[in-house]
């Protein structure tokens, strides 16, 4: 990654702490009587200030980190947010609709896995008439032609968000079959392995541990950025932290 990207990864993870700072120093705290009563000030400022760090951390910096590295990696366009409208047959539109829907209600006949049910769905007879469906993607990058297309998700999302994600990667997938479309989780909070994951409520609508396009933390990142980018985000984060962490030591002394 050259030094110009190095740097705006950099700034991105600086400001996220230095806002969260901002922010945890100068708004009026929520009185809580039984968190006063109970707990010591310092356990009550660092329990807010972690809050606060994970809310804009999971939001709109891993947006944008992944769009940075897509552009390090060589995408010739990339962008957060990316609105597309996309024309699918009522057929399609009518499979999908009732794959999510037995898979909501958690028929032990309807597989997950993800190669098979998009399979399913292709197999479908086309109508000829068709439908407009609105997707709003995390992020998307385009690169060598190729449009990729993710979901951005905390690592450990609840149903319904990672149901709209898998609805919105079988119609990308439908109506653009040269696309990449992925689920991505930043990183796996059970260990570095895929096969690691394990928080059981999102785990019906995805086979999280072989779908291609569950992405979690090295896969995610190295998909985006290229072999290595997952460490190589590490390595700057860990060059912040030293004066970040720093900063932080200073708050309550």
């Amino acid at each position: 990654m050259d030094a110009k990207y190095r740097k705006l990864i950099a700034d991105e993870f600086r400001n996220c702490v230095n806002g969260t700072i901002e922010r945890v120093t100068h708004n009026e705290q929520t009185y809580r009587p039984f968190h006063t009563a109970l707990l010591s000030e310092d356990v009550i400022f660092w329990s807010a200030f972690e809050r606060s760090f994970s809310t804009s951390f999971g939001q709109r910096v891993i947006e944008e980190l992944a769009r940075l590295v897509a552009l390090s990696n060589g995408a010739e366009d990339a962008c957060r947010q990316k609105e597309t409208y996309i024309q699918i047959d009522v057929a399609y539109e009518d499979a999908i609709h009732m794959h999510m829907q037995q898979l909501r209600a958690k028929n032990r006949l309807m597989t997950y896995a993800w190669n098979i049910a998009l399979s399913q769905i292709k197999s479908a007879r086309p109508t000829g008439s068709t439908t407009s469906i609105r997707v709003i993607s995390d992020m998307w990058w385009r690169k060598d032609g190729v449009d990729n297309y993710i979901s951005l998700k905390t690592v450990k999302p609840n149903i319904d968000q990672t149901a709209v994600a898998k609805e919105d990667c079988l119609h990308l997938s439908i109506a653009q079959p040269n696309c990449h479309a992925y689920f991505g989780l930043p990183y796996n909070p059970f260990g570095e392995r895929k096969q690691d994951y394990a928080f059981n409520p999102p785990m019906g609508i995805f086979d999280f541990h072989n779908d291609p396009v569950v992405l979690i933390g090295k896969e995610m990142w190295d998909t985006i950025g290229g072999e290595g980018c997952y460490e190589e985000l590490l390595d700057i984060a860990r060059e912040v932290g030293k004066e970040t962490k720093d900063t932080i030591q200073r708050l309550r002394h």
